[in-house]
């Protein structure tokens, strides 16, 4: 069990008192005294040290009996960035849990995706975040809850259910558990535009993030590979569409200061909580940025890109499978011809979507879609061909996992056994869908020739070593030297 850092009662007053919103979602304080629990830069007056007392999770607070601060909003904290800096059980386990899978699959679902049982898995979030997954996934409910009564008109019945509760009773009981206030209170206090007059199946919400945040990659990667009809760029939003567990979405991300505008409509309100943590993966939202660029600044011809520019995320994806097959229509080609390829594939195979204000057209086609489509009505060369057939067969079979619950190093070494996959593709993969932190492309002839520019290594094996010192970061080093090139993005050796 790693200890977190809610057990460093020091550090963590430190960070009360000067209202570090850097820890925001690291840790909750709760006050003995009012029984409120808050987010590290709550703005009220800091009680005193011995009233103080921290959890690693707000349902580790709830289930004490501590009710949400209404000033500060802690549920709407960033997640804590462990989840997705590890690969162990406890990071897995809470990677499912925002995906919504004790929801619709229960601990037992979980329980069988993570390959422990079902008490190992509540043993070890116990130990770790002092709540098992049933208190995770009501957390996540009672925020989900919130969410869709304070930005929509919905009827109460139906948000208790698209929110995830069995009953209306439960619902009831859980928001005022949580916020000492009933869900009709809630709706009263939300500023009145955000309720009314809002489109059916559209809400429009803010998404925190750990500032700093530069959004010219984030958003610049995303948009200069849109597939049209499943992705585009408008008005300076990226748009997209969503296949999702009930029905498909449509999504436009708006990057501003302090949050990112996130513009969600649905076809099933259900599928808000999971449509929210795509999105935050997408953008990488959950991210320790100062961690991060220190860690990176320590290499002095390093440093000054990350001086300039600050707060580089890692672009990621909304579906794994998706950018895998993307991946390798991207091979030893340019970015505009990765495009194509993807187009014509979503053409031909994707379903067809209505997006009321244009531009996006389908969803991206499904694997089962893709495992249907003959071979020779692809138009590559054959043994790209062969290798997307293959990769396509192995993630229909189950083969080959890309989930948020899978193993990294297992999950690189079966890609890399595939036909036509080498370390270039099978690291873009675990940096991009994976989301593995440390995932590094030393092959790559961007990365090389920036390296060589900075007077860093420039050779595959060369780099490696010096980049040792970066872990593990190696995935944000890798934006920072794609941004030293006035091309930065291209699909290069497999």
């Amino acid at each position: 069990m790693q200890t977190g850092m809610h057990t460093d009662t020091e550090r963590c007053v430190r960070a009360v008192r000067s209202k570090d919103a850097r820890f925001d979602g690291w840790f909750f304080t709760a006050v003995l005294t009012t029984r409120i629990y808050c987010r590290p830069s709550c703005p009220v007056v800091p009680p005193k040290s011995e009233n103080m007392t921290f959890y690693p999770s707000a349902a580790a607070c709830q289930q004490a009996g501590f009710r949400a601060c209404k000033r500060c909003r802690p549920d709407t904290s960033p997640g804590s960035p462990e989840w997705n800096r590890r690969a162990d059980l406890t990071a897995r386990a809470m990677r499912l849990i925002a995906d919504g899978v004790v929801d619709r699959e229960g601990v037992p679902g979980l329980a069988a995706r993570l390959g422990y049982s079902a008490r190992q898995v509540e043993r070890q979030l116990l130990a770790e975040l002092g709540a098992g997954p049933l208190a995770l996934a009501r957390a996540q409910r009672a925020q989900t809850a919130r969410v869709l009564i304070e930005t929509t008109p919905l009827p109460m019945a139906d948000v208790a259910f698209a929110a995830g509760f069995a009953s209306v009773r439960a619902f009831n009981d859980t928001v005022r558990e949580v916020f000492a206030l009933s869900p009709s209170e809630l709706r009263t206090r939300a500023p009145q535009h955000r309720v009314a007059g809002s489109t059916p199946g559209t809400l429009s919400l803010r998404l925190p993030f750990r500032t700093p945040l530069n959004p010219d990659n984030l958003f610049g990667h995303l948009a200069a590979t849109a597939v049209p009809g499943v992705e585009e760029w408008r008005d300076g939003a990226y748009r997209r569409t969503l296949r999702l567990p009930h029905a498909h979405g449509t999504v436009a991300l708006t990057p501003g200061p302090d949050h990112i505008a996130c513009r969600l409509t649905l076809g099933d309100p259900r599928d808000l909580t999971v449509a929210i943590s795509r999105c935050r993966r997408l953008l990488d939202l959950d991210a320790d940025p100062v961690a991060v660029d220190d860690q990176l600044r320590a290499d002095p011809l390093l440093a000054p890109l990350v001086d300039k520019a600050p707060g580089r995320r890692v672009p990621r994806t909304v579906d794994e499978a998706e950018f895998a097959v993307r991946a390798v229509l991207g091979q030893q080609v340019s970015t505009a011809a990765a495009r194509t390829h993807a187009a014509r594939l979503v053409t031909a195979h994707g379903d067809p979507v209505d997006d009321p204000e244009g531009g996006l057209t389908h969803l991206f086609p499904s694997t089962a879609a893709l495992a249907a489509v003959d071979p020779q009505t692809l138009a590559m060369p054959r043994t790209r061909r062969a290798t997307l057939t293959t990769l396509v067969a192995r993630l229909a079979d189950g083969s080959v996992n890309l989930g948020v619950e899978c193993d990294w190093a297992d999950t690189r070494a079966r890609l890399l056994a595939l036909p036509g996959f080498g370390p270039w593709t099978a690291d873009v993969i675990a940096m991009r869908a994976l989301g593995d932190p440390d995932a590094f492309l030393p092959t790559d002839l961007g990365v090389r020739r920036a390296a060589g520019d900075l007077g860093l290594p420039s050779t595959p094996a060369a780099l490696t070593a010096r980049a040792a010192a970066w872990r593990p970061w190696r995935a944000y080093a890798v934006q920072y030297l794609w941004a030293t090139d006035s091309h930065p993005i291209n699909f290069l050796p497999a």
